[in-house]
């Protein structure tokens, strides 16, 4: 019989750009696997996916005090109950409070990281999530994203994860009490890689938007 594996320990996120004493914060969640124990790789394709997203909010937010954040994972996957990106997402968002204060969060989470960020909403910190080609699983929870603003962006064309369970989703988070949309896109499959510019674009829209109009 095998043994168990040890817990890794937490990692803080990795600041990508922002001030000493940020107003708000966007933080960034990758995309992984299903299940998958072992630690990510050195040159981590889903997080690079991420370093565009990055990019276009440091752009947009110019002149604003807008830091932003990648999530950094202990493991590849999200492993059944243990549910591992979600935990290194509370502890991102606990590395952020240490270090910055209660600032306003949002979360931009693609694919397993959409799923870790909705997860995590329901911290007091979160003002909204924009989750990217998520992936939403039917019996997901929903009754902590009350008063969350929450915009799901899908490619009906991606082959990985659903659009249709995001739009489900969308669903029953309205009905939980949060302001949910479900935002169909053109092109780009689950990557994002095709139309990247309209994902680009549309994430930082939602994401400075949120910060600016939600209030703490």
């Amino acid at each position: 019989m095998s043994a168990r594996p040890r817990p890794l320990p937490a990692r803080d996120p990795l600041v990508r750009y922002g001030a000493e004493a940020p107003a708000g914060a966007v933080l960034l969640l990758h995309g992984g696997r299903a299940d998958g124990l072992g630690a990510p790789p050195w040159l981590n394709l889903p997080a690079l996916r991420m370093r565009p997203f990055a990019e276009a909010v440091r752009r947009a937010a110019r002149g604003r005090s807008v830091l932003v954040a990648e999530a950094r994972y202990r493991h590849r996957g999200w492993n059944g109950e243990r549910a591992d990106a979600a935990r290194d997402a509370e502890a991102a968002l606990a590395g952020l409070r240490a270090r910055f204060g209660p600032v306003p969060v949002v979360l931009v989470g693609h694919s397993m990281g959409g799923r870790a960020a909705l997860a995590v909403a329901g911290d007091p910190a979160v003002r909204g999530v924009v989750a990217l080609a998520p992936w939403c699983p039917p019996d997901e929870p929903v009754a902590h994203l009350a008063g969350r603003r929450l915009h799901l962006l899908h490619d009906e064309a991606d082959r990985v994860t659903a659009a249709r369970d995001s739009w489900a989703f969308v669903t029953r988070a309205r009905e939980a009490g949060a302001d949910a949309t479900g935002i169909p896109m053109p092109a780009g499959g689950h990557a994002m890689l095709r139309g990247a510019r309209l994902w680009h674009r549309r994430a930082t829209e939602l994401a400075l938007e949120t910060l600016a109009t939600t209030p703490a």
